[in-house]
């Protein structure tokens, strides 16, 4: 299959297709926009959702198997803040504060990018990998964590340890970690009993989430006219580059062309969960609607558009 077929394919997703309905939405100036409770309750319903299925796998999981896409997910944990660090203050010309609120955004992981990335990745290859959740958990941390202590050691300001008090304790950690937990823990016929909510459900779940999403990407797309075209180039490109190479280490650490192109698309993702609760911490001062619309009004929509079959096929390729 080429890359304009995976593009096609891709675009006429339910999912996908919910998020420009959700852009569109704002561009019409309609009402349309999930109420904020409902919206907590169906991220905190994808999070846990993905433990309870990476849990599952774990269980028959070679540990084996495990330790090199570990060591790969760690290595682009540590690579990704430092590169888009060095990029945000050269090329587009951020203060020190502002460069490292969106080397934490960039150097963690979208856990709905993972999400689209693996449906898309087992509808193209079955052999994708189960143990793929439990990588967005190690991927979350230590991109937010090394971008922090960029900022505090030039400006020697903020707080270092409630910003990662604030990160491990956060909701998407806590859920994803309790979600990993709990189906690795629970009997085949106790999960049985929650599958039909959280497996048969989690589709249409994600419809509305992105669909909700796709209004906050709109309303961030204004925002990004005064940003500047460097701020914009940084955020078509880097996702580019760290997919390539996420893409390549997970060619590498021996997962399959699936499992590959899922963790390129990890690393592409920006976070705007975990990042924002531990930015506002630690960088009051950083300005977030910078970050924000980076990561949800560029980069999101990029990498569910076009990144994601184009991961895929690298992927392919290497394989």
């Amino acid at each position: 299959m080429s890359l304009t077929d995976l593009i096609v394919e891709n675009l006429t997703a339910p999912a996908v297709l919910c998020f420009v309905i959700g852009v569109l939405a704002v561009a019409l100036r309609s009402d349309l926009r999930l109420p904020d409770q409902v919206g907590s309750l169906i991220s905190t319903y994808l999070l846990l959702a993905i433990g309870l299925k990476g849990g599952t796998s774990l269980r028959d999981a070679d540990i084996g198997e495990l330790g090199a896409p570990l060591l790969a997910t760690l290595a682009l944990g540590a690579v990704t803040p430092l590169v888009t660090f060095v990029v945000a203050r050269r090329f587009a010309r951020l203060g020190t504060i502002d460069a490292a609120a969106l080397a934490a955004h960039f150097g963690s992981v979208s856990a709905v990018t993972f999400t689209a990335a693996e449906s898309f990745a087992r509808s193209a290859d079955p052999t994708t990998e189960g143990f793929l959740p439990a990588l967005v958990a190690v991927l979350e941390v230590p991109g937010i964590v090394i971008a922090l202590v960029l900022a505090l050691r030039v400006t020697g300001s903020g707080s270092m340890r409630a910003a990662v008090h604030e990160v491990l304790t956060g909701k998407s950690i806590l859920l994803l970690v309790g979600g990993l937990v709990i189906g690795s823990v629970a009997s085949d016929n106790a999960m049985s009993k929650v599958e039909p909510f959280f497996i048969g459900l989690f589709p249409g779940m994600l419809c509305l989430f992105l669909l909700d999403l796709g209004t906050l990407a709109g309303q961030r797309f204004t925002y990004l006219r005064t940003a500047g075209p460097r701020l914009l180039a940084t955020a078509l490109v880097l996702p580019v580059v760290f997919g390539a190479f996420g893409v390549a280490l997970g060619t590498l650490s021996g997962l399959s062309a699936g499992g590959a192109a899922v963790l390129g698309a990890m690393a592409a993702s920006a976070s705007y969960i975990a990042a924002p609760a531990a930015v506002r911490v630690a960088l009051p001062e950083a300005d977030l609607g910078l970050c924000l619309g980076a990561a949800i009004g560029v980069t999101f929509p990029f990498n569910l558009i076009v990144g994601i079959p184009l991961y895929t096929e690298i992927a392919q390729f290497l394989g």
